[in-house]
């Protein structure tokens, strides 16, 4: 399911799935993009931010044309306790490739993975990042 901002919208909360990962898509191009995902992230449980949340950054294939501060990008990965993904959508082996991790990382937030918790996972992406 997808969502331009939040909070969801409150009418259909009987019929919404359960929620078990949050991807917050981040266009590199777009300042208002950014302002987006920090406006929705106070709408989001604090519960979520062990291991639920991730931050996928688009469009990283145009740097030159970039108008989010980077650091912006990984603070909000840092302050979330949440992964920060890179991916280029317009070059199909990179968005299939960040389309298989967007869904095992959901495999394994939604508890289908033996073994791995969304939190041991969280935690894994991140000590991964700082290598």
């Amino acid at each position: 399911h997808l969502a331009t901002s939040l909070p969801l919208p409150s009418e259909r909360d009987h019929l919404r799935p359960r929620i078990d990962l949050i991807a917050f898509m981040i266009d590199i191009k777009s300042k208002y993009s950014l302002k987006n995902v920090e406006a929705s992230l106070a709408h989001v449980d604090a519960n979520f931010f062990l291991g639920k949340v991730c931050f996928l950054v688009t469009g990283v294939g145009r740097v030159n044309y970039c108008s989010v501060d980077m650091n912006a990008i990984w603070k909000l990965g840092e302050v979330y306790c949440s992964p920060v993904l890179f991916c280029e959508l317009e070059l199909e082996g990179i968005r299939v490739a960040t389309a298989q991790r967007l869904l095992r990382m959901l495999q394994i937030c939604a508890g289908h993975i033996p073994g791995v918790s969304a939190l041991s996972f969280g935690t894994l992406m991140r000590n991964s990042a700082d290598d």
